[in-house]
């Protein structure tokens, strides 16, 4: 196991250390004076970090690529409030001298716990059609093992192992929550939208080493993969209506709800629409708690500037925590000497001009 993960820069700030990573992004930059400097992205469970080597770069330019892992020697500064590490040292580890777990996060809930939350939400539709439909996905040993691995971003949100899991059933959650308060809502619908609106991601995603995309995530996306794995399954429901499979076609292209967002349509139905923003509104949590996570050490309740999000954030809970009083110094008296009383007494004897003192 690792000695160092990039959760604890805080803590070594200022201070050279040794780890090892994966390489999640890789760049040969020049100087200057036009000498190459590497460029690195670096990762472990515990997130990301940007790092840069200056000196003796020829010699390492070609002894490793993405995804490969490194052993680094550098030290950990900052550089415009974010932390970075100036490379000293570092070689290419070979897979023995690793621990896959090491690199990947993976989500702190129990999967196990999760798939039968989502089961036992399936168990309850009504509707035999979605019923068969979301069933015959789960039970699929291909799929159910890349949906309960999966995660459900490369970097924006829920970007774990688990991701995609964890992310769906809090999605299913809120929709249940939602349709108590909106009963024109059909709930077995809008569920079956949220189970497939990401299942596109198991091949869209890889995540053997790092997050990344596959090249037919690259060319296709997930809502294509999705269509096509849809069709694959209806395939095998003969029965299946018509209606309800225009509306979870619907369902997945819509999802991300505006056109510069990658949704081909617009949101056109209540079930779309809802699904939309319950969407957007579970990642964007996930999103705020995990910066919060990662900048939990930082005194102050601002948070350094959020890329996915377009703005710093403020933690609340630091925000309203009681403030610890500073401690209160009462002012040392210092004992009266006899040089004092002394000074006292030949000032009380001392006549003013004019005056004559009183006995």
């Amino acid at each position: 196991m690792k000695d160092f993960y990039i959760c604890d820069c805080a803590r070594h700030e200022n201070k050279v250390v040794t780890s090892t990573f994966v390489v999640v992004a890789k760049q040969i930059k020049p100087k200057k004076t036009g000498e190459p400097y590497l460029a690195l992205t670096l990762g472990d469970r515990s997130g990301q970090l940007e790092a840069k080597m200056w000196d003796n770069v020829e010699e390492v330019l070609e002894a490793f690529e993405q995804d490969d892992f490194l052993k680094v020697k550098g030290l950990v500064n900052k550089y415009k409030q974010r932390f970075q590490l100036t490379i000293h040292k570092l070689r290419k580890l070979g897979d023995s001298e690793i621990e896959f777990s090491d690199y990947l996060p993976k989500t702190t809930k129990d999967i196990d716990e999760l798939w039968q939350t989502l089961s036992d939400f399936v168990a309850g539709f009504r509707n035999i059609h979605l019923k068969s439909l979301v069933q015959a996905f789960m039970s699929d040993p291909e799929i159910a093992a890349a949906y309960r691995n999966a995660p459900a971003a490369k970097t924006l949100h829920h970007a774990c192992i688990g991701g995609l899991l964890d992310h769906v059933v809090s999605l299913f959650r809120s929709c249940d929550l939602i349709c108590r308060n909106y009963p024109q809502i059909n709930r077995d619908l809008l569920l079956t939208g949220a189970f497939l609106h990401d299942i596109g991601k198991i091949h869209e995603l890889t995540y053997n080493r790092s997050f990344s995309y596959t090249t037919k995530g690259q060319l296709l996306g997930h809502m294509i993969i999705e269509l096509e794995m849809l069709q694959g399954k209806l395939a095998r429901l003969p029965d299946f209506p018509d209606e309800l499979k225009i509306m979870i076609e619907h369902l997945i292209i819509s999802h991300h709800g505006e056109y510069e967002f990658g949704s081909p349509k617009l949101p056109m139905f209540p079930e779309a629409l809802v699904l939309h923003y319950l969407d957007d509104l579970d990642s964007k949590m996930e999103a705020m708690r995990a910066h919060f996570e990662r900048e939990s050490m930082l005194d102050g309740p601002w948070t350094s500037y959020n890329a996915s999000l377009g703005r710093p954030l403020l933690n609340t809970e630091k925000f309203l925590a009681p403030k610890t009083p500073a401690p209160i110094v009462e002012p040392v008296s210092e004992p009266v000497s006899d040089h004092h009383e002394s000074h006292t007494e030949s000032l009380e004897q001392t006549s003013l001009p004019g005056l004559v003192p009183q006995r």
